[in-house]
């Protein structure tokens, strides 16, 4: 069998250190020698400025940087708010005054100054206005400034009948989006998670008591706040609502403004678990047993220490639902859903041990408890460790898994395996040498000797993969279909299966 042919096109996405964030600064939380807090003690400096310097301050803040973010003046407003708690009299300061305050406790944070790579790829919710045999795409990206945190940006592209791939031209602005509380918490499932994080315990457990089936986060606020003036434990209260408050920030919903443009949107750290970054999110599109369709995507939430999974889902990229995943098989990266359900179950791949593939099943989408191995390192360049490099991808010959493998020097490549499509805890099919490598021009850069994708997409009959080069930014590969199926499929079926062929 002739070797297959795997194609780069030759583009390129690299960091773009233009693309800022304006985001809330607050100049560090200590408590100064005289009991305030360093933000306290910039608020008054800022209070001291005569009324008559104010205009042209601002004017200069403005002359800088209104031009580089939407709705500048609001946004001032807005991190004004946070800080208008330490004023005796808001209500007599001018407007003047507000955004100057607002703009002392900006900065602005550029979002892939170091770094742009590990996309993943879907067809977008809008496919109006193209020609019958063009696709239209959403792709995210891992983007690092810095601090080395991480946060998911997108972009938008089109691919035609030929199967050529075309990204949309990106401008600078940047927005964050507005986080807001789920309207409500599940009791069952709330509490299945701080039970894994240890975090159950008698005080807990009558805090939960008092809740009911369906919670709010202003509900379980007012609750731990009336609970704190009893005669508790201190430790324990602390480190309990410490814990039950963290939980609770952790799912929340992001909302992005109805003008802004899909790459503009930056789902930036907001929870306690992603202090220092989300990371590396596996979109798919997702089809449910009654034709309803959503985005979903897992990713990786790092406060610095801990690593959790975490699932966003979305309908129309404006509105982004982020949730805590539950489970003995949600303990660690590389998650990623099967794009439909399987006999009635949801399907996840894992690598709940940090080495191996796995394969879980569930009746809910949050909690991840049957799991199966699924494959071990076997060839020499994945011994070290090997993971999934997105979503399966449903094919008339199997489930299509892109993997990654780690190797000597720490070198990390791509390769593929093929699952049954009636019962994906069969293997048939296995690459045995990689299907893309890091070549010289790609070996160098933040993380080097790396390739590394969150999910391809196939078109026209190809296999359009957008990858990661050395954490220095993406490319795009492309491979036939057919081509690759009949190579895994090569060493483990009869004539017949052989010639099985992509819709």
């Amino acid at each position: 069998m002739k070797p297959l042919q795997v194609r780069r096109t030759g583009q390129r996405l690299l960091p773009n250190a233009n693309r800022v964030l304006a985001k809330p600064f607050l100049p560090g939380d200590e408590i100064l020698l005289n009991g305030s807090s360093r933000a306290q003690v910039l608020v008054a400096r800022i209070l001291r400025i005569p009324e008559s310097h104010l205009a042209q301050l601002n004017a200069e803040v403005c002359e800088r940087f209104e031009a580089r973010h939407r709705g500048f003046q609001a946004m001032l407003e807005r991190h004004y708010e946070m800080v208008a708690e330490f004023i005796d009299n808001p209500g007599a300061i001018s407007e003047a005054r507000r955004l100057l305050i607002g703009a002392y406790f900006t900065n602005e944070y550029s979002v892939e100054a170091a770094a742009l790579f590990n996309p993943s790829i879907v067809a977008s919710p809008d496919q109006s206005g193209l020609a019958s045999d063009a696709l239209r795409i959403v792709m995210s990206a891992r983007a690092v400034g810095e601090g080395h945190l991480s946060s998911i940006e997108f972009r938008s592209g089109v691919i035609d009948g030929d199967a050529n791939l075309m990204f949309d031209p990106v401008g600078t602005q940047v927005e964050g989006g507005v986080r807001t509380d789920p309207a409500a918490f599940d009791k069952t499932k709330f509490s299945r998670k701080l039970l894994e994080m240890g975090a159950i315990n008698d005080l807990s457990s009558s805090v939960l008591g008092r809740l009911g089936d369906r919670f709010t986060a202003d509900d379980l606020e007012t609750l731990l706040k009336a609970l704190e003036t009893q005669a508790l434990p201190h430790a324990m209260w602390f480190e309990t609502a410490t814990s039950m408050r963290r939980l609770a920030c952790s799912n929340y919903v992001t909302t992005f403004a109805t003008g802004t443009e899909i790459a503009e949107r930056v789902l930036f750290p907001s929870a306690p678990n992603e202090t220092r970054g989300m990371e590396d999110a596996r979109f798919v599109r997702f089809t449910d047993a009654d034709g309803s369709i959503k985005y979903c995507a897992t990713y990786t939430a790092y406060d610095g220490f801990n690593v959790m999974p975490q699932l966003i889902e979305t309908q129309d990229f404006r509105t982004f639902t982020i949730s805590t995943l539950n489970g003995v098989a949600a303990q660690n990266k590389g998650m990623a859903l099967f794009p439909r359900r399987i006999d009635g179950k949801f399907v996840m791949l894992s690598r709940m041990d940090r080495e191996n593939l796995h394969l879980s099943v569930s009746h809910d989408l949050h909690h991840w408890d049957d799991v199966t191995g699924l494959a071990t390192p076997r060839q020499p360049w994945e011994l070290i460790q090997i993971g999934n490099c997105g979503s399966p991808i449903e094919t008339a010959a199997g489930w299509l898994v892109l993997t990654h493998g780690v190797g000597p020097m720490r070198r990390y490549a791509i390769g593929a395996m093929l699952l049954a499509l009636d019962d994906p805890t069969k293997v048939i099919g296995h690459l045995s040498t990689p299907l893309l490598e890091p070549t010289s021009e790609e070996r160098e850069g933040y993380v080097p000797n790396v390739v590394y994708t969150c999910g391809a997409i196939v078109h026209a009959g190809q296999l359009i993969m957008p990858y990661g080069f050395s954490d220095a930014g993406i490319a795009v590969a492309q491979v036939t279909l057919d081509d690759l199926l009949e190579t895994l499929l090569a060493a483990h079926s009869t004539p017949a299966q052989k010639s099985v062929k992509s819709p």
